[in-house]
């Protein structure tokens, strides 16, 4: 998994699909080097085009979540810019988001606060969805294909790969955003993560986060899993160096250079900057294979690649994440 089933015991976050966040990318639009894309995927039990109705498969996004991705562009693991997406509730087999975006201390709050970018954008549930624009921004949501490529199996069986990609012909639910470079930060260095929070009570809880990949089903202990999730990466340090410095000593690293490779992803903050290629961890590219990065990472380099390829799906244009794959019988 990336983060995908990122809660304890490896379910989603409360129990319920629509809340978890799996993947996040960040990389220069092919279309215009002008502007960013950023991707973040969640609910990983999508099924899209399979003959089960989505409705029945909890196939769209949480009517009371708030899904937002966080940009830091001043290095001190706070929120300085946040383009956040809220839902309508799924009827009829149709469901529209609405696109914000705050700067300043608004990106540090928890409620969708900001511009209004763009209002009533219908989620594609199928292949025929497309790409809205507003002004110079473009954005995509519904169902794709899931980029995310990994031999979990070999993953839990003592890195005996399988040469099987858990994840090939999956679907999930894709936010596409491609935004120009300014609106980011007038900076080429920015960090990035995603967080998912739901309504609950009057309350807003945070249930989901993370910026870089295959961290919290893997590197956290089961009893720390749904409590990371509540937290911020301001606090990381704090909470998980020596934890997971300690993990990296047990796996052959020496304890400065456990804490040298702890600080790759501590915070967890995935950093890109924006005047380099973006290949992970500066960024990630979708076709970026993260999984066998992280294993050789946790091993001090003993485990090597999973030997699996991107998928080969992808789209050349906006949003280049692969159209809904379709599931027997569909």
């Amino acid at each position: 998994m990336s983060n995908h089933y990122s809660a304890a015991n490896l379910r989603f976050p409360g129990d319920d699909a629509r809340l978890d966040f799996t993947d996040l990318y960040a990389f220069t639009s092919p279309d215009d080097h002008g502007k960013t894309v950023l991707i973040i995927d969640l609910n990983p039990y999508t099924t899209g085009m399979s003959a089960m109705p989505p409705f029945l498969m909890k196939s769209e996004f949480h009517p009371d979540g708030i899904y937002r991705i966080n940009i830091d562009t001043d290095g001190d693991s706070r929120a300085d810019a946040a383009f956040t997406f809220i839902f309508s509730e799924f009827k009829d087999g149709r469901q529209t988001g609405t696109a914000y975006f705050a700067t300043g201390s608004q990106a540090r709050e928890p409620d969708a606060v900001g511009q209004v970018l763009i209002s009533g954008v219908p989620v594609g549930f199928d292949a025929g969805a497309e790409p809205v624009e507003a002004g110079p921004i473009r954005l995509f949501i519904g169902v794709r294909s899931d980029p995310f490529f990994a031999d979990a199996d070999g993953s839990f069986h003592g890195f005996r790969w399988t040469g099987q990609d858990a994840f090939a012909d999956r679907n999930i639910l894709s936010i596409a955003l491609e935004v120009p470079n300014e609106m980011l930060s007038v900076h080429s260095a920015i960090g990035l993560w995603a967080t998912v929070g739901v309504r609950r009570d009057g309350e807003i809880i945070q249930v989901d986060r993370g910026g870089h990949p295959t961290i919290n089903p893997f590197i956290n202990p089961n009893n720390v899993k749904n409590e990371y999730n509540l937290r911020q990466p301001s606090d990381d340090l704090a909470n998980y160096l020596e934890l997971w410095s300690k993990l990296l000593e047990s796996n052959g690293y020496s304890p400065a250079e456990a804490q040298k490779a702890a600080l790759i992803v501590l915070p967890d903050i995935l950093r890109y900057d924006r005047s380099q290629p973006a290949g992970y961890p500066n960024g990630r590219a979708l076709t970026d294979d993260v999984f066998s990065a992280r294993f050789a990472w946790l091993t001090n380099g003993k485990v090597g690649p999973d030997g699996l390829q991107p998928h080969d799906d992808m789209l050349k244009e906006f949003p280049y994440l692969g159209p809904p794959n379709r599931y027997p019988g569909a």
